[in-house]
């Protein structure tokens, strides 16, 4: 077992010997949704003030409108009554500094982890590789407002999204915790 293994575990043990949540109802207590990033530095729960049991948090590298986060708010939606979602990508984001074709050559030179510096991403070439990158979306970020945008216009014409449901588009800033809206983004998003 790796000191990772072992830590996750002890934090769970303290965490179920004092837990008192066992009873929230599955559908949830204030009826949105948002979809963000990976990202370890956001904390949802922290900065949209959620407990358990309040919101469905969806999260993929870059936040991104893909096929399965829409699955998933259609769910949320459907089954679990949603009724209002969030977009929230972020500055400093990973996603702004890779292009699928930059992800597609590192992965097919080897499955190591790479590494980035001034001149951008390289990798060990230690092989094997696997060209199997060549056939996703990577869905990378060369301009945070404007895959904002873009993404809550996917969810918006997605023919399995109510327009009823208001969507908003907003930017985590890494730097101050502040959530700054992408007007229109949100414009884009509204409810009719």
């Amino acid at each position: 077992m790796s000191n990772i293994l072992d830590e996750v575990l002890a934090a769970n043990a303290a965490y179920a010997q004092g837990f008192d949540k066992g009873n929230l109802p599955m559908p949830l207590g204030r009826h949105f949704a948002i979809l963000t990033c990976m990202d370890a530095r956001l904390d949802p729960a922290k900065y949209a003030g959620l407990a358990e049991g309040d919101a469905h948090v969806i999260r993929n590298a870059g936040g991104r409108a893909s096929d399965d986060a829409i699955r998933s708010l259609v769910i949320s939606y459907k089954l679990l009554g949603t009724r209002e979602w969030f977009v929230i990508h972020h500055t400093d984001c990973g996603m702004e500094t890779f292009t699928d074709a930059v992800m597609r050559e590192l992965l097919a030179s080897s499955l190591k982890t790479s590494r980035v510096d001034a001149s951008g991403w390289h990798d060990s070439g230690e092989g094997p590789g696997s060209t199997e990158g060549h056939y996703i979306d990577w869905l990378t970020i060369q301009d945070n407002a404007k895959s904002v945008v873009e993404d809550v216009t996917r969810i918006r014409q997605h023919p399995l999204v109510p327009r009823s449901i208001p969507l908003y588009g907003y930017i985590y800033d890494v730097k101050s915790g502040k959530l700054v809206e992408v007007p229109e983004a949100t414009r884009v998003g509204r409810a009719s």
